[in-house]
């Protein structure tokens, strides 16, 4: 196939096959890529020249002018013009992505773009915080690349369990479809490549899970054909030293950083946890010169350094955003504490199990370190498991923690150690939360031979199933029915899943006669059939409240702020991380409640609840307040819960005594001693970071010219409600206002409009929003929406085919909003930009608006601002205007604009130039570099300018 530059230039008009099209920028000599006239970039057609047909081979076109015989109603000018913005996906103006996006950004997210853009090789770390929309601020980045041609590939570097997240993301909100690669799906992905093609080769876009890469053949690979764009997920997790996966994944991101031409953006919540090598190694992959700033002593050298780090390093909390004065973007979190107590039965199996399991670590005082540790491990598992269920302690009991009898005691008790802390802890340290929701093992093979003491303690467990003998479920019961009573939809947090099965079976009958439908997800289903549940859970509740109960898997990679607004902590998490990326699924960007709650269940005399709230929960919420973000636990929480935990143990008081909170055993001092000094060191730490750096963010005033820029090309969220409503009434089907919305009866709509909608899953009447993201089961109607696209074009085709006078393509009308008489331009401005690369061909991209201008029978067109355009076309209509007369008007019209389409010519290249200047100033920090290289942008409007519309505006005064 020839790259040569394309016979038709970009953005012209072709005939070809009975139709009219627009050249795309993908065409080349040999292949032209169409889209229809009217149509969409969905639609768009290659056409191969040289097999190509002579009779339908294709040929220059130029758009017709209005048939004034075709003239329409009063409201159809501005239903037309908003048609044709709405429906633009090329756009003007200061950025090239925005009518290729699945979603409509705040301002605030802009700033991350802004800040990309003002450097020739991105190299950018967003620290946001938790819920503020770290994934769209780099999508936008990825986007906003590949429209300008910057790059062609991309790749993402996640965890795991947010692969699924990110290739949904991608698609819905950035119109990128990426594979994933990891160890389940590469084995598909490499079936059919060719010889010596790899995965990176194949597929432009790819999500590449850590695990997968971290083995050194894969890291190989990966590394020799990575895209020049790379997002890391999660990039605090990718460089601490200690950990030989850690290493790998650290040694992977700086080979990939040592190209470079490579764009790399690190995301982040916790750029900093108290670990500076750690954080200085994160710095370093922006620049190695960066990793000084961990030894450089203060002074000029250091201040120098730290300002240049400043246009890499963006991090905000919530408290910033409110700057921007955007009150739809976060909801306010209450939180609360609700306490059951330790009595009766219940309170007399604790007691018991507490013996049990101290009898277990003392019977091993002497005995060889791998007793001892599994008998610790043992016991504490018993102790986690009787806290969260009876369900769940009755599995511990059961089930019996084993050495593997194999290679010498030193390597048994590694792994001993590994497994204990996944099944027992929340992870080894911030950046490795457990995924692990099985029963841990609570007992061993020496305590099982007191087989009528075990056997005694299960039976006791059963029985106690219930919100009859157990307190807790009681208190979750009548909490859960409070929260649905004030309008909330809770979501239940447990640790194990024998918890979650145990919980969704006792609530089922009980919230169900109080309107509630309960359900439950946990990590026995893939991350795909998760989302998939949830959301069918949603949809089919059909007025009901619905109620999740879930295990931790859906503290991370799934976002449930569409269809809850509620989180309530069943069991205590013992890392403060997942205790915030728990509330983080609900409190984020996107939640369209203005208040969630919060509520964390704990027993008011259960010693394991008392040391873990005391040592690091209550510590935790104290900085997330003081600081208003979270600050990850600045030790290694295996080491710090494993000393509270054994102060628990071997306490020498007795048992009632310990239940009684007295947590002044001198090892929980010790330990909450410790952290309290480590924590204060990092909190500070932390507060220090994001001062240095607040001070150099972009402020609104910096942005907001540019967004509004931005949404003056393409329509904002009021163009878009200002034109379904009309859309939908001038087709018959007028919008109806609820207390939720407003509701579009798709099934009065014409039946070609509900064929195309039926493709886009949009049957039946649906509830619409316009400003801000709907509850589950609302729609949200932004310009990049499916329905909102669909409508546009149907209407635009419709007048461009001049069917009818629903959104007619020329008009006329006496009205008082004008003193002489008015002719108004609908124009279509097509404009082909052209990028030469001093290593690449050039590539060539088009961009597209739509403009109103007014013209007089003297001077050049005057281009009308968004505000004045709306006025004179939406003007009323003072008196009739006879059908007859008015094909006159607009007939007069045409005759005096035929002879002046040089002087739309001349608009056309003053706007095209501004469209340089807009393409150029965003990226004003590296141009003046890349310039000196040969990088540079020609503009070049596509000739002649399409005329839309036209309308004659006449006074009514003089007029008989």
């Amino acid at each position: 196939m020839s790259t040569e530059a394309p016979r038709f230039q970009v953005g012209s008009l072709v005939s070809a096959r009975g139709r009219e099209w627009v050249v795309l920028p993908d065409s080349s000599e040999d292949d032209l890529c169409l889209r229809p006239l009217g149509g969409a970039d969905e639609d768009a057609i290659l056409i191969h020249l040289p097999l190509e047909p002579a009779p339908s081979r294709p040929r220059p076109a130029t758009f017709p002018l209005p048939n004034p015989a075709k003239a329409g109603g009063r409201a159809s000018g501005l239903l037309l013009r908003d048609a044709m913005r709405l429906k633009l996906s090329a756009g003007a103006g200061p950025f090239r992505s925005f009518g290729h996006l699945g979603v409509e950004p705040r301002a605030y997210q802009l700033v991350p773009l802004l800040m990309a853009l003002r450097q020739e090789v991105v190299r950018l770390l967003i620290a946001d915080d938790v819920g503020i929309g770290k994934t769209i601020e780099a999508g936008l980045i990825a986007r906003e690349l590949l429209d300008r041609g910057e790059i062609g590939r991309l790749a993402v570097i996640c965890p795991p369990h947010l692969c699924e997240q990110w290739q949904s993301e991608l698609a819905t909100k950035f119109h990128i479809e990426a594979a994933v690669v990891r160890s389940g799906t590469a084995a598909r992905l490499e079936r059919g490549l060719p010889q010596g093609q790899t995965i990176f080769d194949h597929h432009p876009f790819t999500i590449v899970s850590l695990d997968y890469i971290k083995r050194p053949n894969r890291l190989d690979d990966f590394a020799r054909a990575c895209p020049e764009f790379v997002i890391v997920e999660e990039a605090h997790g990718c460089v601490l030293a200690r950990g030989r996966d850690r290493q790998q994944r650290f040694e992977l991101l700086k080979r990939l950083a040592q190209d470079p031409k490579r764009h790399m953006v690190f995301l982040t919540a916790t750029p900093h946890s108290g670990d500076e090598e750690a954080f200085h190694n994160l710095l370093g992959l922006l620049d190695p010169a960066f990793r000084e700033l961990g030894s450089l002593p203060e002074g000029e050298a250091r201040r120098r350094l730290r300002a240049r780090l400043a246009s890499h390093f963006v991090q905000r909390q919530r408290a910033d955003i409110r700057e921007w004065k955007d009150s739809t973007v976060f909801p306010d979190r209450e939180t609360r504490e609700v306490t059951y107590q330790l009595t009766g039965p219940w309170g007399e199996l604790f007691d018991e199990v507490l013996r049990f399991a101290r009898a277990m670590v003392k019977r091993t005082e002497n005995a060889s370190k791998l007793q001892q540790r599994m008998s610790f491990w043992a016991a504490l598992a018993l102790l986690r498991c009787v806290s969260s269920s009876p369900a769940a302690a009755a599995q511990a009991l059961r089930t019996r923690l084993k050495a593997t009898l194999e290679g010498p005691e030193a390597q048994q008790l590694e792994e001993i150690e590994a497994l204990a802390a996944d099944t027992v802890l929340d992870g080894a340290d911030d950046q490795s939360l457990t995924a692990d929701e099985t029963v841990p093992a609570g007992t061993t093979e020496e305590a099982a031979r007191d087989a009528k003491a075990l056997q005694d303690l299960i039976a006791r467990a059963e029985r106690l199933k219930g919100e009859a003998h157990d307190p807790k479920l009681a208190l979750l019961r009548r909490e859960v029915e409070g929260l649905i009573a004030a309008g909330f939809r809770p979501v239940v947090f447990c640790r194990y899943l024998a918890t979650a099965h145990y919980l969704a079976a006792e609530l089922q009958g009980p919230l169900g006669r109080k309107g509630a439908v309960v359900d439950v997800v946990t990590g026995e289903l893939t991350p795909e059939e998760r989302e998939e549940r949830i959301a069918a859970f949603a949809a089919a509740a059909d007025g009901k409240v619905p109620v999740l109960i879930a295990t931790d898997c859906l503290s991370e990679g799934i976002n449930l702020q569409q269809h809850f607004t509620a989180v309530v902590h069943y069991d205590l998490v013992w890392n403060p991380t997942r205790h915030e990326q728990r509330e983080g699924r609900v409190d984020r960007f996107g939640q369209t409640a203005k208040v969630v709650r919060a509520l964390m269940l704990y027993g008011a005399n259960n010693p394991v609840d008392g040391a873990v709230l005391r040592v690091i929960l209550k510590k935790a919420e104290r900085i997330r307040k003081e600081l208003g973000v979270s600050v990850p636990l600045p030790a290694d929480t295996n080491q710090v819960m494993q000393a509270v935990m054994r102060a628990v143990l071997l306490s020498t008081g007795a048992v009632k005594d310990t239940r009684q909170l007295r947590l002044d055993f001198p090892e929980i001092e010790s330990a909450d001693r410790q952290v309290e000094t480590l924590w204060q060191s990092a909190k500070e730490k932390a507060r220090a970071t994001r001062t240095i750096f607040a001070q150099a963010r972009l402020r609104p005033e910096e942005v907001l010219p540019e967004w509004e820029k931005a949404k003056g090309v393409l329509g904002g969220a009021a163009d878009v409600e200002r034109f379904v409503k009309a859309a939908a009434e001038a087709l018959g089907a007028p919008l109806h206002e609820r207390r939720d919305g407003w509701r579009l009866p798709v099934d009065h709509l014409p039946e070609a409009l509900q064929e195309q909608l039926a493709t886009l899953g949009i049957e039946r009447p649906v509830q619409l929003v316009f400003d801000r993201p709907g509850p589950s089961g609302v729609l949200h109607a932004h310009r990049a929406h499916p329905l909102v696209r669909a409508l546009a074009e149907h209407l635009a085709e419709r007048a461009l085919a001049e069917e009818g006078e629903i959104a007619a393509r020329c008009g006329a009308l006496f009205t008082d909003a004008v003193a002489t008489r008015t002719l108004l331009l609908i124009l279509r401005l097509r404009t082909q930009l052209v990028v030469h690369k001093p290593d690449a061909a050039p590539r060539h991209l088009l961009a597209e608006e739509c403009v109103v201008a007014r013209l007089g029978r003297d001077g050049p067109p005057v281009l009308l601002d968004d505000a004045e355009s709306r006025r004179l076309l939406s003007a009323p209509a003072a008196k009739d205007m006879p059908p007859a007369q008015r094909q006159r008007f607009v007939r007069a019209a045409l005759e005096l604009l035929t002879p002046r389409m040089n002087d739309l010519a001349a608009l056309a290249s003053t706007r095209a130039d501004l469209l340089l200047e807009d393409h150029v100033r965003v990226r004003d920090a590296a141009i003046g570099r890349r310039e000196q290289r040969g990088y540079r942008i020609d503009v070049r409007p596509c000739l002649p300018v399409d005329v839309i519309g036209l309308w004659v505006l006449v006074p009514v005064q003089g007029v008989l």
